[in-house]
Order: C-alpha cells, then sequence, then structure tokens
C-alpha cells in the first residue's frame, strides 16, 4: 500500500468518524431504543445494520461516480442529502402519532384489562411482533435515503490506483462509520434508560418520535 492509498484510507476513516458526530446519526436509535426497550446488542444490531445501509448507498454511489462522472453522481448524491432531513421529520412525526395512538389504546388497555408486562427494565404493555419489526426496517429505509457525498472525490481518487485501493476507501470509512455509531448510541441509550417514571412509559413512544423530528429540524436548519 503506497502512501497516498494510506493517505486516502486515513481520510476515509477520518470521515467516516467525524461525520457521524452529527446528531441525526446516533440519537434516532438511543431514543427508540429506550421507547422500544432495546437491549444493549438489540440497539448495537440494529445501528450497525443502519449505517451499513447508510454507507453502503455512499459507496454505489462513489462506484457509480467513477463510471458515470463525479459531477453528476454528486448532484444525485446531494439532492438526497437535502431530503434526508425531512425523511426524518416525517419518520418522527409519524412514529410519534403513533406512539400517542398506542398510548391511548394503552390507557384503555389497561383500565379494562390491567395487562401489562416487564420490557427492558421497565413496564411497558403489550406489543405486537409486527410493531416491532416495523421500527427497524423503516429506519433503515431512512438511512438508506441518506447517503453521505464527501466519500464520493476520495473514492474518485483512488480508483486510478486499482481496485485494492478502492476496496481500501471504502472498507475503512464503513468501519469507521459504522463503529462511531455504536460507540455513540450505546452511552445515550444508557442514558435514555435511566430516565423513568409511569409517564416517560406510557408516552415513550410519542416522546421518541418528537425527538427524532427535532433532529430532523436540526439537520434541515443548520444544513448538517
Amino acid at each position: 500500500m503506497n502512501g497516498l492509498t494510506l493517505t486516502l484510507v486515513a481520510a476515509a476513516a477520518s470521515l467516516g468518524s467525524v461525520h457521524t458526530l452529527a446528531p441525526d446519526h446516533w440519537m434516532p436509535f438511543a431514543a427508540l431504543a429506550r421507547a422500544e426497550g432495546w437491549t444493549a446488542r438489540r440497539t448495537a444490531a440494529i445501528t450497525a445494520a443502519c449505517g451499513l445501509g447508510h454507507v453502503t448507498v455512499s459507496a454505489l454511489l462513489g462506484l457509480f461516480s467513477v463510471f458515470l462522472g463525479l459531477e453528476l453522481v454528486q448532484t444525485f448524491g446531494r439532492r438526497l442529502e437535502s431530503v434526508a432531513g425531512a425523511v426524518l421529520i416525517a419518520f418522527g412525526v409519524a412514529y410519534g402519532l403513533w406512539g400517542l395512538h398506542r398510548a391511548v389504546q394503552r390507557r384503555w388497555h389497561d383500565h379494562g384489562h390491567g395487562h401489562t408486562h416487564w420490557h427492558g427494565g421497565h413496564l411497558r404493555p403489550h406489543t405486537h411482533a409486527s410493531d416491532v419489526r416495523l421500527t427497524p426496517w423503516m429506519l433503515f429505509l431512512v438511512f438508506c435515503a441518506d447517503p453521505c457525498v464527501a466519500v464520493i472525490p476520495l473514492m474518485f481518487a483512488a480508483a486510478p490506483l486499482g481496485w485494492p485501493a478502492l476496496a481500501a476507501v471504502v472498507a475503512a470509512y464503513e468501519a469507521a462509520t459504522i463503529g462511531t455509531m455504536v460507540v455513540l448510541v450505546l452511552p445515550a441509550r444508557l442514558v435514555a434508560s435511566a430516565v423513568r417514571g409511569t409517564w416517560i412509559d406510557r408516552y415513550g413512544d410519542a416522546l421518541a418520535g418528537g425527538v427524532i423530528a427535532a433532529v430532523g429540524l436540526a439537520v434541515v436548519g443548520l444544513g448538517l
């Protein structure tokens, strides 16, 4: 591995770590982990899967740039980035409204049957398996629609050095991005899980949706 390849690999790893510090890359997972009662292992797995979707779409755009031209693909990627915040807002609002609806159902259900159970260390009512499966997939699609076009010039620069150099740049970027996401999400999940109370447990899904929508608003407002 020559000096230029090493420089590009280091740049890709740095880019992957730094761009992941933006709150939209970890706060939604912490909020949903608290609301859904995910374990640390499940939270890490879902975060890593969504991160893989995020970086894979970015890498595919980079590969297309090698064949179709850098400017064309970057323009397409930036358009996807520009709507990512709006998609996150829409997801947060939809999840929050669904959370409110479920909270009302819980209240009436608990009134009539008192059917609750312990989940994730705190009291939660019965949830349908389809609810649990749907949320991670929705989050996965949201992250797939939010590529990082900043890695594309690095891949474009690595292409003339051969496929091994290009693969090394992609691997460094993916490993740094996914690793940083998991490292940030797990402590945030612990902090969120430490917040207890009947009201928080009942309206946790609605609050999680509000947090995600607020992060989306920050992304749009600050141009993150």
